[in-house]
This record gives structure tokens, C-alpha cells and sequence, in this order.
């Protein structure tokens, strides 16, 4: 999958502000919204009530910094993404207790999981490479960041 087709510079941000869970959550959702891919308030309102919901259920933090937040809304039509940086790290409940620092978000119609998993196999494989999560942490722009994930 091409990366490009679901992120872009408006749904990347370099430097998240929330110190907690839920904060960081709702930027990357505000991200989102500023990005025009959620459409309006009530949208907004659901896509953090199923992101909350589905992380409460059980972390989406991974390991090696990595936080992957999702859910699955009929208020989207096609899936969108963002990814969100927090260099100084936040505690996500993460699989190895280190904190997460890279945040890819999704949110997905609730009919379709086809494009839902190849996003994720692709960002994966990418973030899996020491060497990528490095190049983005040090990232100065946005363009930096789309430029690692779609080589």
C-alpha cells in the first residue's frame, strides 16, 4: 500500500503537547479534523469516543516507542491517518513498559477492514526498521516524515 494515498503533511505532526494517554488521543483526532477528514463536531465527538473505548479495552501500545490508536466508525467513509510525535515519550501501557514517542492513528468505517490492515502491515514493516524510527524522530518538518514512510 502507498502510504500517500491515506497520510499526508496536514495529518503528521512533530511535536504532540499532551503528556497523558487520553491528551495525546485527542490531539491526534483534533489533527484529523484540522486535516478535513473528519467532517464535523458530532464526528469528532464519535471517532475519540471509539478510539478512547477501544484503547480502554486493551492498550494499542506497542514496543520500540511505537502507539498505534485505533477505531472503526461509520463516520468516516474511507480509512484516514495521521501520525503524531512526542520526543520526550508517554506512557501508552506499551508491551515492553518503555514510553511511546511515534503515534499512528486510524480511524476506519466500521463494513471495511481491507485497506484498515494493509495501512497497518505497511506502517509496520516501516516502523520496524530501527534505523526509520530514528530518521523519524529527528524529523524537522512534516514533508520529512511522508518522504521516510512512502521510500
Amino acid at each position: 500500500m502507498n502510504l500517500r494515498k491515506v497520510l499526508s503533511v496536514d495529518t503528521i505532526a512533530l511535536d504532540l503537547k499532551s503528556d497523558t494517554k487520553d491528551g495525546i488521543i485527542e490531539e491526534m483526532i483534533d489533527l484529523l479534523m484540522a486535516a478535513g477528514k473528519i467532517r464535523d463536531l458530532k464526528d469528532k465527538k464519535e471517532a475519540l469516543r471509539v478510539v478512547l473505548e477501544r484503547e480502554r479495552k486493551m492498550s494499542t501500545g506497542m514496543q520500540n516507542g511505537i502507539a498505534i490508536p485505533h477505531g472503526k466508525t461509520d463516520r468516516v467513509d474511507n480509512l484516514v491517518a495521521a501520525v503524531a510525535l512526542k520526543k520526550s515519550g508517554v506512557d501508552f501501557g506499551s508491551l515492553d513498559g518503555q514510553p511511546s514517542r511515534i503515534f499512528v492513528m486510524t480511524l476506519s468505517p466500521d463494513t471495511r477492514t481491507g485497506p484498515h490492515i494493509q495501512f497497518l502491515a505497511e506502517i509496520s514493516r516501516q516502523l520496524n526498521d530501527p534505523a526509520v524510527r530514528d530518521r523519524i524522530l529527528q524529523a524537522e518538518r512534516p514533508e520529512d516524515v511522508l518522504d521516510i514512510l512512502s521510500s
